[in-house]
């Protein structure tokens, strides 16, 4: 069991700032686990509608509901929209007497309903995999390495050996797209997902093109935009937007396109061990989606973006919290040095601080304010806002 303390201290924070909070995430997140921690599961005040005897429960909702106090739980609630108005009903009783912890796959109905039923009164918490920092406190060995080739699914992660790591990935992606998927009220074939997400894995890292999408699975651009919005709501992809900045160059105007989870990318692109991955032609792309995705979770920042010109300029990572902009680029190369790229984003943006994440193991400066850091110091605690000069 590996702690995940500073999502529970973020869960207590917004049940006592809401009457109603949202936890969502991909399936197998570790949502369940997380919510089991603060209520228990065999109490009366916990509901898990994949539980046929919990759905009887609730066959009268408003009988069932209005009664409980303190924390009550519903998992995956996304089988049940109809509870959203009842909830709106009960969290607007005066004094509040019970408080309710949703939990759902983030399927497009779930965020839908709680944006129209519960506007005002719930908070959203969005829960990826393990990040590094979370396996560093409790990891034996090599965690940067294992973290970044298994991803941070608990399951996969916490398997016994690589093979069982794999299995349970490739099983995950069949599963979901054949059982869960039309589970949420999706009506698209399996097949074509997969393939979808095939292709995605294989563009991972780079600008979205509708029209090449299109012209290679054989449908509309529409189409293909709605596969890429469902992967999205399902947050299994993400969908990077571009910075905007007032400057005289012509810049990026579409988002760049990642599979949020490192071990889902490389079972998609059928890496099956490190040697494997390591001569893959997406290991750098793999390894830069990784990184980002730990930093946006560690980090939680308020607005997160990239910025490319088409004269070449190009930063991987734009962040801002507490109203503070930082800089985030990627390499994986030795020793990496002041380029083009870095120069023209520090000034045409303004930048007091540019990290440069690299595979080795010293810190140093590359220029005033740009400095070259190893990814492994990701794993100290909340150490992507210190790095980066924000305030907690």
């Amino acid at each position: 069991m590996i702690p995940r303390s500073h999502a529970t201290a973020s869960l207590k924070a917004a049940l006592k700032r809401a009457p109603v909070v949202a936890l969502v995430g991909a399936r197998q997140c570790g949502k369940s686990t997380l919510a089991r921690a603060v209520v228990d599961p065999s109490s009366d005040a916990y509901f898990d509608l994949e539980d046929p005897a919990d759905l009887a429960r609730l066959e009268q909702p408003m009988v069932a509901l209005r009664s409980l106090r303190g924390l009550v739980v519903i998992d995956e609630v996304q089988h049940r929209p109809d509870l959203f108005p009842i909830l709106r009903v009960l969290a607007d009783r005066p004094r509040t007497p019970a408080r309710f912890l949703v939990l759902g796959s983030a399927s497009p109905s779930l965020l839908r309903q709680t944006g129209e039923s519960l506007a005002g009164r719930i908070e959203t918490i969005v829960l990826g995999g393990f990040t590094l920092e979370e396996v560093a406190r409790r990891g034996r060995g090599n965690v940067v390495s294992r973290h970044w080739e298994r991803g941070g699914f608990p399951r996969s992660y916490l398997a016994r050996s690589a093979t069982d790591s794999l299995a349970w990935r490739r099983n995950f992606v069949r599963t979901y797209l054949a059982r869960d998927v039309p589970q949420l009220g999706i009506s698209i074939p399996a097949q074509g997902l997969l393939r979808f997400w095939s292709m995605l894995a294989h563009w991972h890292g780079q600008i979205w093109n509708a029209a090449q999408f299109s012209r290679a699975l054989g449908v509309g651009e529409s189409t293909a935009r709605r596969y890429l919005d469902l992967l999205s709501d399902l947050f299994l992809v993400r969908q990077l937007q571009p910075w905007f900045a007032n400057i005289a160059k012509r810049q990026v105007k579409s988002p760049k396109v990642y599979v949020r989870d490192s071990g889902l990318l490389h079972a998609l692109l059928g890496v099956t061990n490190r040697a494997s991955l390591l001569r893959h032609p997406k290991v750098g792309a793999s390894w830069e989606g990784w990184i980002i995705e730990d930093l946006i979770n560690g980090v939680e920042p308020d607005e997160c973006s990239f910025w490319a010109t088409h004269q070449g300029a190009e930063l991987g990572l734009l962040l801002v919290k507490n109203g503070r902009r930082a800089g985030v680029e990627i390499k994986r190369s030795d020793a990496p040095t002041m380029t083009p790229s870095l120069r023209s984003a520090q000034a045409d943006l303004g930048l007091e601080r540019i990290v440069v994440f690299y595979p080795g193991e010293k810190r140093y400066a590359i220029a005033a304010g740009i400095e070259a850091v190893p990814a492994s110091e990701l794993k100290r605690a909340r150490a992507g806002i210190e790095l980066l000069g924000f305030t907690r």
